[in-house]
């Protein structure tokens, strides 16, 4: 609940005094017309929660939100704040989970758990990858020039792997349960034929959650701007039909139930280990590392996420997604966390690490004299 209670000040407080930066040509006729209703045409737009907005009845393509909404969409916290979370995911995540994937899958024996860690990896390193797109449209100040079919597909890959790790990750706490409550009956269950079913069921339930994401247009143009907006302003009547379900499903299957298996199967794996004396204290600290991970990065956006679809009515939660937005940045950082806590918290992992490398920089080194004693005399001076 950290997050709440940080977020929330700091979107609203600071994302307002921002106002007076923004770039956009925006009066009080337009806000007065924009929320009571005129007689341009313009739709009567009441006081909102989040950012839904009312569509311009010339162009189903524009979106008029209030001005409340406008300054916290275009405030230091969405064009400077969260890019620079996705920043930090990119860097971090890239080469971590890239360098534990490619021991996990090259120098490490293929035993179930090694599976279950190598798709964790791998949901990590995809969800690096969509970021860079996400980056550039907060840098440019929520605008979006990639067009609708990327913008569907960056937010679906977003989603899907942040949640496809969650799924695995509580799939990994059932491996870990049965393999320290249940070490006997574990020697018939966790085979491969259970790996591979775990990690089948959380990536196919991690795109069947990300589907309608994929589905339901989401780059709409700001009224009275040039900004085009990718997923952050949406339809009202698309909100309450389409994006309330399906977010709904997404917290609650993608996120709070893999979030309780892991509570159970890690809390009897406390226990467990706590029964064992003080020689497994290293494994019970760490354990209690991982859930209380997995609890403070996914918990707060998806309760955010819960209340401000879980109200239909207009003014229920006000402007809820400017926190939702930042916390949602801050969930990806779990993908920056679990490499060190899944992988390289092991002195045996870190020496396969420092093997594989030193493996590959003596090959290069061995390729590149090679080169230089078939190459002609010039090249050969230059590369000894």
């Amino acid at each position: 609940m950290w997050a709440l209670v940080l977020l929330w000040p700091v979107v609203l407080g600071f994302g307002l005094e921002d106002d007076s930066q923004n770039t956009l040509t925006y009066d009080e006729d337009d806000e007065m017309g924009s929320v009571g209703g005129g007689n341009d045409g313009t739709p009567s737009l009441p006081h909102l929660r989040s950012f839904p907005g009312q569509v311009w009845v010339n162009n189903s393509h524009v979106l008029e939100i209030p001005h409340s909404s406008r300054a916290l969409l275009l405030g230091w916290v969405s064009t400077r704040l969260v890019p620079a979370l996705y920043g930090l995911t990119l860097l971090v995540g890239l080469p971590a989970n890239g360098l534990a994937l490619w021991v996990l899958a090259t120098r490490v024996p293929r035993l179930p758990s090694t599976v279950l860690l190598m798709n964790l990896a791998a949901a990590d390193l995809l969800l690096a990858l969509t970021l860079p797109l996400r980056v550039a449209y907060h840098l440019q100040d929520q605008h979006w020039p990639f067009g609708e079919a990327a913008c569907r597909a960056t937010t679906a890959a977003l989603y899907g792997h942040m949640y496809g790790s969650v799924l695995l990750l509580a799939a990994i706490s059932l491996d870990r349960y049965l393999g320290v409550v249940h070490p006997f009956r574990a020697l018939t269950l966790r085979g491969q034929r259970l790996a591979a079913g775990l990690c089948a069921t959380a990536w196919l339930a991690a795109a069947a959650l990300a589907l309608p994401l994929a589905l339901q247009r989401q780059t709409f143009r700001l009224s009275h701007s040039d900004h085009v907006l990718c997923h952050d302003a949406l339809p009202v009547g698309a909100q309450a039909s389409y994006w309330r379900p399906a977010f709904l499903c997404l917290g609650v299957l993608g996120c709070f139930l893999p979030l309780l298996v892991m509570l159970l199967s890690y809390g009897a794996t406390l226990c467990a280990l706590a029964a064992g004396g003080p020689r497994y204290g290293h494994a019970l600290r760490l354990t209690a590392l991982v859930l209380a991970s997995a609890v403070a990065f996914f918990v707060p956006s998806n309760i955010l996420l819960l209340l401000h679809y879980s109200d239909p009515r207009p003014d229920a939660w006000g402007d809820l997604y400017a926190a939702y937005v930042p916390s949602l940045a801050l969930s990806t950082l779990n993908s920056c966390v679990d490499p060190f806590i899944y992988y390289y918290v092991s002195v045996e992992f870190r020496d396969k690490v420092r093997e594989g490398l030193l493996h590959v920089t003596r090959g290069a080194s061995a390729a590149s004299r090679e080169g230089g004693t078939q190459g002609t005399g010039t090249r050969s001076t230059s590369l000894v």
